[in-house]
């Protein structure tokens, strides 16, 4: 029986078009979908939309919409990602889904019996943007740093607290206990010391006469809840709970708990916020919790929506092609730390790695294959420990660069050995440098397989029918 392994992105707010920020975490998670499935586990892979809150009411208001009409439009959209960057059997999930929606009144029901919601007046500053309350000491000429074009907005109502003052002891205590909680160390290193410093409870409800657009709080009709709690809470009704309890211990207890991949600026509310809600409804945590940095582009400044400067996959995918984009999101973008993309960049690295280095590679060996009537060699592929590794820890990068480096050294082998010209003075020794170019061909597919999956399938197609491509695999740009 295979091992079920469980693995989900965060959801993105649908109150813009997908951009390229998104597109590099769910292509990272689907790698890692597919190399799990690969090892033989079971794989649940989940994502969605995020389509709550004040800034979507905000935006469909702008639009002149109806909210719902809004959010299914905008839904449509992320769901169109699945086939354009080659997602594999993902679950999709939609926090306005009826199902979603009673499992999050019933979360906060369970919250609330445990005693951990409790409702008073207050005032704060708070940024729709990132749908966040902001301590001054957070703000820059009072703007948000991430969303520094939104005026903040002060807030003074009566709404409903989660108690998350009360879980900082536990919080460091499951930090203790997982060291590889959070990946990488620096941004462990982060979270830990802002639950070190004190937790204070945070708002979970929003009056609905100012702000309808949200989860109707349970014996309280005046009131939703807060975007966050109510999306955060995907990630379990996605797996069963709490209708299906067999189901979600399948996924969230037998699997180990589920592996997060997110953005940094959502370390707080995956890691801390999160965490505490699952505690705070006696549900086991998650296991591991991924985290990217920002892409950059042109001058190094932050893509983002807020800002308008954020590059649309599909244009990208419609140019160069699905594994095109695969290619750059999982080796030119560093897997943990800020990364920069401007057209350029994309462009270059597409002709020196994808069209002269993997497309000319194939094209040179398959050709000498079927000219010589050569076929690759019969051997077990070989056990690459350093590629292994790295995927386990989530560094796609460096999985690639090996990969890479392969590519590379066949690329030598046949400008050392030159085949195509010994076959005129020593036919029996070209064809062995063929066969073991086109054996060597075959481990370079198969490892790419996680990575750019339809690229690897044509490779191994052509290897097994014996005949060079007809077209570049990766025409130069």
């Amino acid at each position: 029986m295979s091992k079920p392994f469980y693995i989900t992105t965060t959801l993105p707010y649908v109150n813009a078009e997908p951009h390229i920020g998104f597109a590099m975490e769910i292509i990272r998670a689907d790698t890692i979908a597919r190399w799990k499935r690969a090892q033989g586990y079971e794989v649940f892979f989940n994502t969605g939309t995020d389509e709550h809150g004040a800034k979507i009411f905000e935006t469909a208001k702008k639009a002149g919409q109806e909210t719902q009409a809004y959010v299914n439009e905008a839904a449509k959209k992320f769901q169109a990602l699945i086939p354009l960057l080659n997602l594999s059997e993902p679950n999709f999930i939609r926090t306005t889904d009826a199902h979603h929606i009673k499992v999050a009144q019933e979360f906060w029901k369970i919250c609330a019996k445990n005693g951990y919601i409790y409702k008073k007046p207050y005032k704060i500053k708070y940024c729709v943007g990132c749908e966040l309350e902001k301590t001054d000491s957070e703000l820059e000429d009072g703007k948000c740093p991430l969303h520094p074009t939104r005026a903040i907005e002060k807030i003074e109502e009566e709404n409903y607290f989660f108690k998350f003052s009360e879980f900082q002891k536990p919080l460091l205590a499951l930090y203790e206990k997982c060291p590889d909680f959070v990946i990488p160390d620096f941004r462990f290193n982060e979270i830990k010391a802002f639950v070190e410093r004190g937790l204070e409870d945070f708002s979970i409800s929003r009056l609905k006469e100012k702000m309808p657009w949200g989860i109707e709080v349970p014996d309280d009709s005046t009131q939703v809840a807060y975007v966050w709690f109510d999306a955060l809470i995907n990630y379990i009704s996605a797996i069963g709970f709490p209708d299906d309890m067999g189901k979600f211990k399948k996924w969230q207890t037998e699997s180990g708990g589920m592996v997060q991949y997110c953005g940094k600026d959502n370390l707080r509310q995956q890691s801390a916020m999160w965490q505490a809600m699952l505690m705070a409804a006696n549900l086991p945590p998650s296991r591991q919790i991924v985290i990217d940095g920002f892409i950059t582009g042109e001058g190094g400044v932050k893509m983002s929506k807020s800002l308008g400067n954020t590059v649309n996959p599909m244009e990208i995918v419609q140019e160069y092609g699905t594994d095109a984009l695969r290619y750059f999101v999982t080796r030119e973008l560093h897997p943990f730390e800020d990364s920069s993309f401007t057209t350029e960049r994309f462009k270059d690295t597409y002709n020196a790695n994808l069209a002269n280095g993997l497309g000319n590679l194939v094209s040179r060996v398959m050709k000498m294959g079927e000219q010589n009537q050569v076929k690759s060699e019969k051997r077990k592929t070989k056990n690459e420990k350093e590629y292994e590794r790295a995927i386990e820890k989530y560094d796609l990068k460096t999985a690639m660069d090996f990969v890479w480096e392969k590519i590379q050294t066949a690329d030598k082998k046949i400008q050392e050995t030159e085949p195509f010209k010994l076959v005129k003075t020593k036919p029996e020794k070209a064809k062995e440098i063929i066969s073991e170019l086109l054996s060597e061909l075959s481990e370079i597919a198969k490892l790419l397989l996680p990575f750019l999956p339809e690229t690897a399938e044509k490779i191994l197609n052509l290897i097994k029918t014996g005949k060079a491509p007809d077209h570049p695999l990766f025409p130069r740009k």
